[in-house]
């Protein structure tokens, strides 16, 4: 993925950094430990000029990311916004949690305060994460009972059930704890890739000429 072409180290270093921001969103652990990490293992004098080397980039930008400590990789994490949220996302974030809703039929606001408690759940469970999932076109209700399977409660649109005090939280780094988070990690890698799809299809991809 190297080329003799006289590019300089700057400019090569932005677009990485701006195509990661892109496909995974904004966070310091893009900019402080990714890119450095890419830097190196691609070599000082490589460059992105095709679509090919940058599917290339997010599977090895999620090996790297695999064999950051778990702290990291959970702060890695979120920085994708919660599922439900509607204010400051980035337009690839509002389009994929959109879920084929529109400004006339928007998502029910009991989906979106199920949503609100299943947040606050999962965290309550799985302290010092946040729940990732791949949306690939699905309404934000379907994720809903996805959340509520992840957890083991029932379907519900009640907003405060089960009671947050019930929950019996898994222990930090524990197996099932480093499951889930290996889990979040590899769907960060999947939206990234599908992101890619889009962004590219629609020419808003700016690589190295």
């Amino acid at each position: 993925m190297s080329t003799s072409a006289a590019v300089p180290v700057e400019d090569s270093e932005s677009v990485l950094k701006s195509t990661l921001v892109l496909l995974f969103e904004e966070s310091e652990e893009i900019r402080l430990t990714l890119v450095p990490q890419l830097l190196v293992s691609l070599g000082s004098t490589f460059f992105l000029t095709h679509t090919s080397q940058v599917y290339e980039i997010i599977d090895e930008s999620i090996g790297l990311i695999h064999s950051w400590s778990p702290d990291l990789q959970a702060r890695f994490i979120a920085g994708h916004p919660r599922i439900g949220e509607s204010r400051n996302l980035s337009a690839l974030s509002s389009a994929e949690q959109s879920g084929g809703t529109t400004a006339a039929a928007p998502t029910p606001p009991e989906v979106l305060q199920r949503l609100q408690h299943l947040n606050a759940c999962y965290e309550c469970i799985y302290p010092g994460l946040r729940y990732i999932t791949f949306v690939n076109g699905r309404s934000r209700a379907v994720i809903a009972e996805e959340m509520e399977d992840k957890l083991g409660v029932a379907h519900s649109l009640l907003p405060n059930q089960p009671p947050l005090e019930s929950l019996v939280p898994v222990q930090a780094h524990s197996p099932a704890w480093l499951a889930e988070l290996h889990r979040a990690v590899e769907d960060v890698g999947r939206i990234a890739k599908s992101r890619l799809e889009k962004v590219d299809r629609e020419g808003l991809l700016h690589l190295v000429k």
